[in-house]
């Protein structure tokens, strides 16, 4: 690491969080973090003069601009209460339970919304600040929608790029946003605005329609400009993707393979295993996935001697609410099936409240029959195209709720609707039961589906349209 304060960058990425975290290791005090973000921007990145620009992961954290393994890094401080109350709060217990078509209530404060407001700014005034004349900027995420506008008033110069990795929720759901013309505003500030789906894109128009009755065409939004003129904003569908070839190497070593062994022995080698990964989230489906198991155990249907569940749930926005009951609620629920159904030799489920490194979540993959993808309504969900793109050997199943993003690409998975717990039941019995040919047939596409549609594909795809954006609004 070494301080390079950086004066123009031609691209500019603004995330909530660097692509880095903070060690206690004052002579290494940075390690990089694991994400596809980073591995598809990074190559653009070395190939212009680029900037990184988020928060540093740690509150009151004051750091100047550095450089990290050739990335040039520029820290945006948050106090105790922007956490609090920006990050905390209004992103993650109005925007995220809202966005998720209100699995959870949403609270609706003022002061969230101002921190919101004032930590958006501080966004958008680093980035102005470090950007050269034209550059290109690409703001992701939810935590950050009203930094395209904000930065388009003080740099019309720019070329603004926006991603959004969650839903957007339909108009009626929408609506009940105190804020929902301010963000509106804030997002219709890009040139190009992407969405992981043609729902959600469709969704965003049709609320730019409802509240402003701006003419929206084929994803194309006429936006007034100061001056009374217009300019075109693009808002559609750029599904994003996984590092493919990344789990395939890995997949291949000789010693994740003989992980994926091991697990398999440590748990009895049953004759299938089921896997579900999840961040521990209430949008995930956990819950609805270990009713359908424990009822298959009362019916007779599945037996712990034949069968074994592993749930992996790495811990998640751990001091709200919410998510500290949602984790009660789970582990009364895992205590229950095991008391109910174990053996001396056998554990009905594995529950693992840890992160894992790349590694062991490879040998996981590998090990599993079966991956549960449940969630009841998530942006993307890359576990399933981790799954998909690790299984070299051509087996497992992958059974994908119908309301997760990759449900739209990933066709030959197992469709299920989540909230239909007798439906998920028997998909669960059908996967089990799905003969060889039809199991490797369906795995085949999947994986030349994730291979062929990979991170730098969606990159490229955006930042393409991005650049043609920069033409037609000249």
């Amino acid at each position: 690491m070494s301080e390079h304060p950086v004066d123009e960058a031609d691209f500019v990425v603004v995330s909530n969080r660097l692509p880095v975290d903070r060690t206690d290791d004052d002579a290494d005090p940075w390690r990089r973090s694991p994400g596809g973000l980073v591995a598809a921007l990074e190559p653009v990145m070395r190939t212009v003069q680029g900037a990184w620009v988020g928060w540093p992961g740690k509150a009151d954290l004051e750091v100047e601009p550095f450089e990290f393994d050739g990335l040039s890094l520029v820290p945006v401080a948050l106090s105790g209460d922007d956490v609090q109350l920006y990050y905390e709060g209004f992103s993650n217990d109005t925007i995220w339970p809202l966005y998720h078509d209100v699995i959870a209530a949403p609270g609706y404060h003022r002061t969230w919304w101002d921190a919101y407001v004032r930590v958006n700014r501080r966004f958008a005034e680093a980035a102005a600040s470090i950007a050269a004349e034209g550059a290109t900027v690409w703001v992701h995420d939810y935590q950050l929608q009203l930094v395209p506008a904000l930065l388009r008033e003080r740099r019309p110069d720019l070329t603004i790029g926006y991603f959004h990795h969650i839903p957007f929720p339909a108009y009626g759901i929408y609506a009940q946003l105190p804020w929902r013309k301010q963000v509106l505003e804030g997002l219709l500030g890009a040139d190009v605005i992407g969405f992981q789906r043609v729902a959600d894109a469709g969704n965003f128009a049709r609320a730019v329609r409802r509240v402003f009755s701006y003419e929206t065409k084929a994803g194309a939004i006429s936006v007034p400009t100061p001056d009374g003129g217009s300019r075109v904003a693009v808002a559609k569908a750029y599904p994003i993707s996984i590092d493919a070839s990344v789990y395939d190497e890995l997949a291949r070593r000789p010693d994740i393979q003989a992980r994926a062994r091991e697990i398999r022995e440590s748990l009895g080698d049953p004759a299938t295993i089921l896997l579900g990964v999840d961040r521990l989230d209430y949008t995930k489906g956990i819950r609805h996935r270990l009713k359908a198991f424990g009822e298959l155990l009362n019916d007779g249907r599945l037996s712990v001697e034949d069968v074994t569940l592993v749930q992996v749930a790495s811990p998640s926005r751990e001091r709200v609410e919410a998510y500290m009951q949602l984790r009660d609620e789970i582990e009364l629920t895992v205590g229950r099936i095991n008391g109910d159904h174990d053996t001396v030799g056998r554990s009905a489920i594995r529950y693992l409240h840890h992160s894992y490194p790349r590694e062991e979540m490879v040998a996981l993959y590998l090990a599993a029959d079966v991956m549960l993808v449940t969630a009841l309504r998530d942006g993307m969900n890359l576990v399933a195209k981790e799954y998909v793109a690790s299984r070299i050997d051509g087996g497992g199943t992958l059974v994908l709720s119908e309301f997760a993003g990759a449900a739209d690409e990933l066709t030959q998975a197992i469709k299920v609707n989540p909230h239909d717990i007798d439906g998920l039941k028997d998909a669960i019995m059908s996967v089990i039961e799905l003969p060889e040919g039809e199991r490797r047939k369906r795995m085949k596409a999947l994986r030349r589906r994730v291979s062929e549609y990979d991170v730098a594909r969606w990159s490229q795809r955006f930042l393409d349209d991005l650049a043609a954006s920069k033409g037609a609004s000249a």
